[in-house]
């Protein structure tokens, strides 16, 4: 017989996304056990107790899937949008019935590369804050930034709302009309951060481009295109520090 384990590992292993993710499913009411309303911390056994998720019985634990996205632009990183929201998501380009959800965010404006999974350890291991794992843009400005604007973004901004960015590693990349390309790399990943530093720093943005996620990078697909991980991708994800700094190449 099966040990109890935690719901939010038992939904995280169904495809409902990060255990983070599956533990504001509960917190919401949205998951019930037995048909009682489930709570944090709660255990259960797949095999023997009804679990569902918004009235659906769980599906059971499916084999783990990794691909990487170029979402284009105008496309919401989500699995589904909010109720009377018609806007493609990247689940939408991604035509298998696995349970699918994107590893962190990339707002709607900006395009690049989405790691779309199942795997919810995985995924909580690329988000949290603690492990560290970098991202990498390719910035597009309608102007050219000066010494002081790119040593400040260095540095870190303060930001409308009060909060400091962390240091992050950006420098420039090359000159377009009057505008630049820069290159940012950066460990925290808060909401449209890139988006409000510039806007604090005085920088237009035309482009935002994703081309790394810790150790895997956009490579050659186009936008709307996507590809299963290789092995040695997932491998290199997976361990410890080949997936936080991959070689800036």
């Amino acid at each position: 017989m099966a040990m109890p384990d935690r719901l939010q590992k038992i939904l995280a292993q169904a495809g409902y996304g990060s255990r983070r993710a599956c533990e504001d499913f509960i917190t919401a009411g949205r998951v019930r056990v037995n048909g009682q309303i489930a709570s944090l911390g709660q255990k259960a056994d797949p095999a023997s107790d009804k679990i569902t998720v918004d009235g659906k019985p769980i599906a059971a634990a499916e084999s783990l899937t990794y691909i990487a996205l170029y979402k284009p632009r105008m496309v919401l990183t989500t699995v589904e949008g909010e109720r009377g929201d018609v806007r493609q998501t990247v689940r939408d380009l991604i035509d298998i019935p696995e349970h699918l959800h994107p590893v962190g965010r990339l707002d709607f404006e900006s395009e690049g590369l989405v790691l779309m999974t199942n795997d919810g350890d995985l995924t909580n291991k690329l988000t949290h804050p603690r492990y560290g794992h970098e991202k990498e843009y390719r910035v597009l400005l309608a102007r050219r930034p000066d010494k002081e604007q790119l040593a400040t973004w260095k540095r870190g901004v303060v930001l409308e709302d009060g909060y400091k960015t962390a240091p992050v590693d950006v420098h420039f990349e090359s000159a377009q009309g009057k505008g630049a390309w820069v290159r940012v790399i950066m460990g925290e990943g808060r909401k449209r951060q890139i988006r409000e530093t510039c806007k604090q720093l005085g920088l237009p943005i035309v482009r935002i481009l994703r081309v790394r996620i810790g150790s895997l990078r956009l490579g050659n697909l186009k936008p709307r295109q996507w590809r299963y991980l290789t092995r040695q991708e997932l491998d290199e994800l997976k361990g410890n520090e080949t997936g936080k700094k991959a070689n800036r190449r």
